[in-house]
């Protein structure tokens, strides 16, 4: 999960990010604020890995105000004015975002972040999944899930302790949060994690309680993987 805080002078730019981040479930927006020294009081205390930075405020600009802080935090630039983009790409910022910009430009900029971070943190073992589902965002840990059912346009994970989470993602996109050394698709409605299954007989798998149907697509790749 990506910590991120929000400086704009301005109110309605940040009700903007603040919205956008809330349909993306990889960062979390911990803050935001209108003035530089509050947020660096912010910074100082609660360090966060991603700026969303208005260029133009009224004590300091975005850009001088990066080059003081001290921390290797990424950064995106917003601002209305496109003869601010080269100065801010030469202080490394990971995007630069021309007011007004769209959700589906604002996606893009993250997504370079989220790479950018997991490039930062390629030596860190993935233990869990991050869903936003009910307005909430919750931490799954990989081992609690035993069976991820597709469910047209939402999925739902069915956890140990029998309760389950419906979230609105794509089985495709949920499959690329997931490691594949852990979970695999065996049917065009189900994902399972390979270390619960207990049996495969007759094209079923399964899985505590769950018998799990083999997709016809799938039937090679699950029988070379458990024999």
């Amino acid at each position: 999960m990506i910590r991120a805080i929000a400086i704009d002078d301005e109110p309605l730019a940040l009700q903007i990010i603040t919205h956008f981040c809330g349909q993306i479930d990889f960062v979390s927006l911990e803050k935001t604020f209108t003035k530089q020294s509050e947020a660096i009081k912010h910074l100082n205390k609660y360090p966060v890995d991603l700026l969303f930075l208005d260029i133009q405020m009224p004590n300091k600009n975005g850009i001088d105000f990066y080059k003081l802080l001290e921390s290797d935090v990424m950064v995106i630039f917003t601002t209305a004015h496109s003869e601010f983009a080269v100065e801010g790409f030469n202080v490394n910022a990971t995007d630069y975002l021309l007011k007004p910009f769209s959700f589906e430009r604002f996606e893009v900029a993250v997504q370079k972040a989220r790479n950018e971070f997991q490039f930062k943190n390629n030596t860190a073992v993935q233990t869990h999944l991050m869903i936003r589902a009910d307005y909430k965002l919750h931490r799954i840990e990989f081992e609690d899930i035993l069976l991820i059912e597709g469910l047209d346009d939402y999925i739902q994970i069915h956890l140990k302790n029998k309760s389950k989470i419906v979230a609105r993602i794509s089985m495709k996109g949920l499959l690329e949060k997931l490691p594949e050394t852990k979970f695999m698709r065996v049917h065009r409605s189900y994902i399972i994690p390979i270390s619960k299954v207990k049996t495969i007989q007759n094209k079923v798998i399964q899985i505590d309680e769950f018998s799990v149907p083999i997709g016809e697509t799938y039937k090679d790749e699950i029988l070379k993987k458990f024999d």
